[in-house]
């Protein structure tokens, strides 16, 4: 047996033992060893495997099953730039700790340096990510968040004989650790701030843990946390009202990215408890009175009925400003989506403006899983995180914009079988930048704007991809009573982007007059 047939057999087992069951593949000379074990292992019926031409959307991919099942994935690719295209999904799984094995196809360590073909230091290519370089079998260890598996393939890259190497192969079974929780006692008037990313905590062990606390819940994720308090991040956007409602102390699980009016609620905070395990890795400079790893036991020795009653109310008059959107806008139509979606299914929502929209407008309920790409919030590679997630549901949904779109079209070559509906809100263009401050700049449509002047249609149809064309709401909500069977676009065309960051900041100031006329704040 050779030795790197040997180093890729004894690889592949190892992983398989430990649960791995989805392996996404990039096609390559130098990880052929692997590529053969690989088609092997799935031939037993003991894995499944995933062919990705573009080694950035495999990456993605397999990020997204990793997101969708809570289980490692691993994504394999040849030496050389592949390993380099793995660097935006690895940085992203670091930033939102999620699973991913990285298995980087190696020329031997004597030609690195060399000039030898296709050959560059890939040890600790990705900055924070462990990584291991193996030219001999080692023991793996998976103990949470994103590794690498340098692999050092010598010639011959063929195997020289066919022993069965899958036989008498034991699948170990995964055992949740139960975490040891500090206690802590509160008082006064507290709050509860959910980041979209939960500090990868269930969402489920979240809802729990609030529930007991009883005090007002803001989610970034709405769809999630039916009892969280809906628009927060759109009245706390006033100044007074953030003072008004200002609270004595904070929890925070995870990390809070959409808003600017809730991180400035936050600025004014004293008494911050910050509940994510990532400041011991990678966020290790962030501050907090207290921060916990895991979920405290919390004790609230007060809660203050008029306190909660006031949050209830600020978003009882919120709602009924947002619940008169009926125009054709991309908040009315996220809005909308996020109503609509069937129970049991799954959602991607996409960076940049479509977050931030269901953030704000969006109700909250329950019975969807809802994802995003929050490590580092890039547009980069989200097409192919939502194939991953539709891959593993039955019932997929996504929301995304049309630079999002056109960032990863080589997702759209060799489509996963899913039952998919992907809403592209097509604005022609970067539509959040005209609700920031450059909007009005010398060179706006330029630098920020940026026109993509594209028929999104023929685009999608020249793949073979079914689509269609959205212009109002009620042909939105006609589109989402459909049963679809397969993947689909719905290309929502927008109004400008200019009408839309006029309407939004309208909007804002209808809600800023009436919670200061509501508490009295004029």
């Amino acid at each position: 047996m050779s030795t790197s047939t040997d180093l890729a057999r004894n690889t592949v087992r190892q992983l398989i033992e430990k649960g791995v069951s989805n392996f996404v593949l990039s096609p390559g000379s130098r990880n052929a060893p692997i590529s053969i074990a690989l088609v092997e292992a799935e031939a037993k019926g003991l894995i499944e495997l995933h062919i990705k031409l573009d080694e950035r959307g495999a990456a993605f991919f397999a990020l997204g099953i990793s997101k969708a099942t809570d289980q490692y994935v691993a994504v394999i690719c040849t030496s050389g730039t592949a390993v380099a295209n793995y660097h935006p999904a690895a940085i992203e799984a670091l930033h939102a700790n999620n699973k991913l094995i990285f298995i980087t196809a190696d020329r031997p360590l004597r030609l690195r340096n060399t000039g030898s073909n296709q050959t560059t230091n890939q040890v600790d290519i990705f900055p924070g990510v462990i990584c291991h370089d193996v030219s001999a079998p080692i023991e793996i260890q998976l103990s949470g968040g994103p590794i690498q598996l340098n692999l050092q393939f010598d010639e011959p890259l063929l195997p020289n004989n066919n022993s069965d190497w899958l036989s008498g192969i034991k699948i170990a079974p995964t055992s949740a650790r139960v975490p040891t929780q500090e206690k802590i006692e509160v008082t006064g008037n507290g709050l509860v701030i959910i980041g979209h990313d939960c500090a990868g905590i269930s969402k489920e062990v979240i809802r729990e843990f609030v529930s007991k606390l009883e005090l007002p819940v803001i989610a970034e994720d709405p769809i999630s946390f039916p009892n969280a308090i809906a628009h927060a991040a759109l009245f706390l956007a006033d100044e007074k009202v953030r003072e008004y409602l200002k609270p004595d102390y904070v929890f925070i699980i995870g990390r809070t990215t959409l808003s600017r009016s809730i991180n400035n609620l936050i600025a004014t905070i004293d008494t911050q408890y910050v509940i994510d395990s990532r400041v011991s890795k990678v966020d290790t400079a962030r501050t907090a009175t207290k921060v916990f790893a895991t979920l405290p036991l919390v004790t609230v020795d007060t809660n203050n009925p008029s306190w909660v009653g006031d949050w209830n109310e600020a978003a009882r008059i919120c709602g009924e400003l947002v619940g008169q959107l009926n125009n054709w806008s991309e908040q009315s139509a996220s809005q909308t989506i996020a109503k609509e979606l069937p129970d049991s299914s799954a959602l991607f929502v996409g960076s940049s403006r479509p977050i931030r929209d269901i953030e704000a407008f969006a109700k909250p309920r329950g019975g969807i899983e809802v994802f995003a790409n929050r490590g580092l919030a890039g547009i980069d590679g989200n097409l192919s995180t939502i194939f991953g997630i539709a891959n593993q549901f039955e019932n997929t949904f996504a929301i995304i914009g049309d630079l999002t779109f056109l960032h990863d079209l080589s997702a759209l070559i060799n489509l996963p079988k899913a039952k998919l509906t992907i809403f592209l809100i097509d604005n022609n263009g970067g539509g959040i930048f005209s609700t920031l401050s450059q909007a009005g700049v010398v060179g706006f449509e330029k630098i920020f704007g940026t026109p993509q002047n594209q028929d999104i249609a023929k685009i999608l149809s020249g793949f073979s991809i079914k689509n269609e064309k959205v212009k109002s709401l009620s042909d939105l909500k006609r589109s989402m009573v459909r049963d679809v069977n397969e993947i689909k676009f719905e290309i929502l065309e927008m109004p400008t982007r200019e009408e839309n960051a006029s309407e939004l900041k309208k909007l804002y100031e209808l809600v800023s007059s009436a919670l200061r006329i509501g508490f009295n704040l004029a």
